[in-house]
């Protein structure tokens, strides 16, 4: 069980981004479960944007997100815990393009097609959760009227989007004008923690150009920023499985940026923020980092880590990440947080039906109920669970109840 300590980055501005990483690890697995078969071989020669792997069902290439020379292929970890098959490549820090970028004046010109070409050629996914190639979102011929930018981000310690959000307010709304001129959508919202004035104030200096466009100020609270909660909110709206059924694409802010960078100046998805912090790190801060980066090469070149007793590796916040066996983390486009924090063991002891677990859940389950009758989860709606954590948070006996039900969820899958 880890002790939770505020470690978060109240109001980021500064992004480090000076480190030369010379070898870049591209997953040729997705946390979605995407196999991807790799179309280069040790020796080829790759442009950021050249495409090294391709995959059968997503219709979204592998890209390299730098330019140099392939080396091998390495299983490393990613952020689902996973160790999966990497092309791995040598970066000659030349930045070469394989098709050169070009800037757009107006990138509300776009067709529909055009953007959902440009989404895919660009490899956008989402960046949280658990990389969902975006341009799934906007095939559908559904009637769009509501576009929710996520910027919440109320997971503890994270502040990536935060960081992102304090220095590029003015490229997310033109962002978020361009996807409504383009899908005809009505209205738009962007939630930000009411906390965030530095970030709100910063918005609302330019939001006057874009009327259809709101700031939404959300309670501070866990998990404010889970997309369920969001659409109910600010729409009082409810849906079965998807919020694209009822009219409203949900986007993370970070993937507004992607997307912003995809329709300007044609440029594929091969970096993103992170926030690195916990109590085993001297300074927490958020680092731009390509994607396909190891967290241990950034240990290497930085005197960050802390000394402390028993660490361990969280990818993700400390409420829904996952534990690393070790730093040889890869960063993929949904690694938000990395945190190193202090293990300290707690004696699991039985459950004791206090009802903790269901005054805290969301989406109002009794978890005690399903862990007691995993074969009556689905009568017991655990799909609605949302692996927010705070089961297991509250948890007087110290029982993981968040992994016990994923493990349920998962056997149902597998029809066991």
């Amino acid at each position: 069980m880890v002790t939770i300590e505020d470690y978060k980055i109240k109001q980021p501005k500064k992004i480090i981004d000076d480190l030369d990483i010379q070898i870049i690890y591209i997953p040729l697995v997705s946390k979605m479960g995407y196999s991807y078969k790799e179309t280069v071989k040790p020796g080829d020669y790759v442009c950021i944007g050249t495409v090294i792997g391709k995959n059968s069902i997503a219709e979204i290439p592998l890209l390299s997100t730098v330019s140099g020379t392939v080396v091998g292929f390495q299983d490393m970890y990613i952020s689902n815990g996973e160790k999966v098959k990497c092309v791995v490549i040598e970066n000659d820090f030349k930045e070469k393009y394989a098709d050169n970028p070009g800037k757009k004046k107006n990138i509300t010109k776009y067709s529909k097609d055009e953007f959902i070409y440009l989404l895919k050629k660009c490899a956008i996914t989402g960046m949280s959760g658990s990389g969902f190639p975006t341009y799934i979102k906007y095939e559908s011929d559904a009637d769009y009227k509501y576009l929710i930018v996520d910027g919440a981000e109320c997971e503890i310690y994270a502040s990536s989007d935060s960081a992102r959000m304090y220095n590029n307010p003015e490229e997310i709304l033109e962002c978020i004008d361009a996807i409504m001129e383009i899908m005809h959508i009505e209205k738009s919202y962007i939630a930000i923690n009411e906390k965030n004035s530095t970030i709100i104030n910063k918005f609302l200096k330019h939001i006057n150009s874009y009327p259809n466009i709101k700031i939404y100020p959300l309670i501070d609270a866990y998990p404010t920023g889970y997309e369920r909660y969001l659409v109910n909110e600010i729409l009082g709206l409810t849906y079965d499985k998807f919020p694209t059924q009822i009219g409203v694409i949900n986007e993370n802010v970070s993937t507004i940026y992607a997307i912003y960078e995809a329709l300007k100046n044609g440029k594929p998805l091969t970096e993103r923020i992170v926030t690195i912090s916990g109590n085993g790190i001297k300074n927490p801060g958020n680092y731009k980092l390509k994607i396909g980066t190891n967290f241990n090469e950034i240990l290497l070149k930085t005197d960050i880590l802390k000394k402390i007793d028993n660490p361990i590796l969280i990818a993700g916040g400390a409420m829904m990440g996952k534990s690393i066996p070790n730093d040889n983390l890869i960063i993929t486009s949904d690694t938000n947080c990395i945190l190193v924090l202090e293990n300290k063991e707690e004696e699991v002891l039985p459950c004791i039906k206090c009802g903790k677990c269901t005054e805290v859940c969301p989406v109002n389950l009794i978890p005690s109920l399903i862990m007691d009758n995993p074969k009556k989860a689905k009568e017991l709606e655990i799909n609605k669970c949302m692996n927010c954590g705070l089961c297991s948070y509250v948890c007087p006996s110290k029982i993981e109840v968040r992994e016990i039900l994923k493990e349920i969820k998962e056997d149902m899958k597998n029809g066991l």
